[in-house]
C-alpha cells in the first residue's frame, strides 16, 4: 500500500467552498473510481479554519503516478487557484 498526505492552507473562507467544488464537479467520484485507489478523504483542522488534510491511499507508487495524470486533475488544479495558497506533500506508513 502506498499512503500519501497532502495538507493544504486555504484562503480564509475557502477551504469548504474547495471542497465542496471537488465534490460537486464529480472529481472527488472520479478519483475514488480510479484503478488502484483504496482512500481519497479530507479532513478539516479543528483548530485552524485554513488547514485542509488529505489522505490518499493506493494500492502502488505507480497508481498514484497515473492518477496525476488524469483530466479530473487538471480540473482540480483550476479550482486550487485563488482557494489554496500552500500545499505540502508527504509519504507515511500505517503501523
Amino acid at each position: 500500500m502506498y499512503n500519501i498526505y497532502v495538507t493544504f492552507e486555504c484562503v480564509p473562507g475557502k477551504r469548504e467552498e474547495f471542497v465542496e467544488l471537488v465534490k460537486s464537479e464529480g472529481i472527488l467520484d472520479a478519483i475514488r473510481a480510479e484503478d488502484g485507489n483504496h482512500r481519497y478523504e479530507y479532513f478539516f483542522s479543528a483548530h485552524d479554519e485554513v488547514k485542509l488534510l488529505l489522505i490518499e491511499a493506493w494500492e502502488t507508487k505507480a497508481h498514484q503516478q497515473v492518477h496525476m495524470t488524469q483530466p479530473h486533475m487538471a480540473k482540480l488544479k483550476q479550482l486550487k487557484e485563488g482557494r489554496i495558497t500552500n500545499t505540502v506533500i508527504g509519504e507515511f506508513a500505517f503501523v
